[in-house]
């Protein structure tokens, strides 16, 4: 995984600020971690979490609204990561 400077800005679609309660569900669902969704677009978002610590580079990141994304970590911070949604 590439760790890319916070301000440097790559993403192919707009992202639209957010506030969402979610969970990063891995390990076939036996796993969850609440987090929330800070900004979302079609292609990806940014999510804060408690900490990075343990969270594989992908994932299924399942919103308080019933939405469900295959996800890939982009960037990470201790508290934060930048994910993109993968096709299905």
């Amino acid at each position: 995984m590439e760790k890319v400077p916070l301000t440097e800005e790559r993403r192919a679609t707009i992202r639209h600020r957010t506030l969402k309660g979610g969970r990063i569900v891995t390990n076939s669902g036996f796993s969850t971690l609440q987090c929330t969704v800070r900004n979302l677009s079609e292609a990806g978002a940014r999510l804060r979490i408690a900490s990075i610590v343990g969270i594989p580079d992908t994932f299924e990141l399942l919103l308080d609204d019933g939405q469900k994304f295959a996800c890939r970590s982009i960037w990470k911070t201790e508290t934060e990561m930048g994910v993109s949604f993968e096709q299905a």
